[in-house]
């Protein structure tokens, strides 16, 4: 296979937090096709129409840019691959407008001036991440990490000796591959696999299932139509694999738990869309910082915890 080596810098507009993209990626990083390296940079392993490469993401703030290396046969494909890496980390949004939008409301006005430039984090393909979602389900994130490490270790496609680097070394599984894997064999409960599998056909047989189509009702229905996927993962999905800007997974516990009172009582999930609302049309982005707050809540409950003992 001929390679060619392409670098590329992609401008951002607005503030852009790298650190916590990075580590948003990092902590859900599946073993053998994505890694963070120590020096900071984001590499993986890709897949488009059948072929192979790579590609490695910088900061490079001094230019308010990514900088991507990217090793792909086809260099045709390129514009292709930069709208992808622009929809994973979130750079044609204006974030300016988001934030502005956003600090109107009391609730979130201190979490957006804490965190500026704070994005959604993407996806590299709307399959393999709602793939990641389903195994995801009612589990702890280094859980989902570890069962999707192990997919791909069972059933990805090994990469070239002259593409592997140290960490990345397989390709996320095909749609067709996954609808006939025995995923059950990997430790889930049936009714996840048989969700895999259910998405894994219907991937393959539509392969526009996950394009960007700026329609969340619609895609939330199509999402939910198959089996074994229900609003939460629909909406998670449609957050982060199709970059629906206003999707919002209001089941979620984190963000129930980031919006508790201070009798420690949290609000129902249709309470949260009620409290929501107003958001529109942003309310990923909503999403975000409140993931973001949760976690840092979380981190100092243990620390306090540790240092109690």
């Amino acid at each position: 296979m001929r390679l060619s080596t392409t670098t590329i810098d992609l401008g951002y507009d607005g503030p852009y937090d790298w650190p916590s993209i990075a580590a948003w990626l990092g902590s859900r990083a599946i073993g053998g096709i994505e890694i963070l390296g120590a020096d900071g940079r984001y590499v993986r392993s890709i897949s488009l129409r059948g072929e192979i490469g790579t590609l490695s993401i910088a900061f490079a703030p001094e230019a308010r840019a990514l900088s991507a290396t990217v090793r792909f046969p086809n260099v045709a494909a390129m514009p292709e691959i930069r709208a992808r890496i622009a929809r994973i980390f979130d750079l044609d949004t204006d974030l300016r407008a988001v934030e502005a939008h956003l600090a109107t409301h009391a609730r979130l006005a201190p979490l957006i001036a804490e965190r500026p430039g704070l994005r959604v984090p993407g996806a590299w393909d709307g399959y393999e991440l709602a793939v990641r979602a389903v195994l995801g389900q009612q589990i702890s994130v280094a859980a989902a990490s570890s069962l999707a490490s192990r997919l791909v270790r069972r059933f990805g496609e090994p990469l070239s000796d002259e593409l592997r680097t140290e960490g990345v070394d397989l390709v996320f599984p095909s749609p067709a591959r996954l609808a006939e894997a025995d995923v059950v064999s990997l430790g889930m409960p049936g009714a996840r696999a048989n969700a895999i599998r259910n998405l894994a056909r219907a991937a393959a047989e539509d392969p526009l299932l996950f394009a960007p189509r700026n329609d969340l009702e619609g895609t939330i229905e199509r999402l939910c139509s198959i089996g074994g996927i229900g609003p939460w993962t629909a909406h998670y999905i449609a957050m982060r694999g199709l970059r629906e800007a206003d999707a919002f997974p209001a089941a979620d516990i984190g963000l129930m738990r980031a919006l508790e009172d201070a009798t420690g009582r949290r609000p129902t999930p249709r309470e949260l869309l009620a409290v929501a609302e107003p958001w529109r049309p942003w309310r990923a982005y909503a999403a975000i910082h409140l993931w973001a707050h949760d976690a840092q809540r979380a981190s100092l409950r243990k620390g306090a915890a540790l240092s109690a003992r």
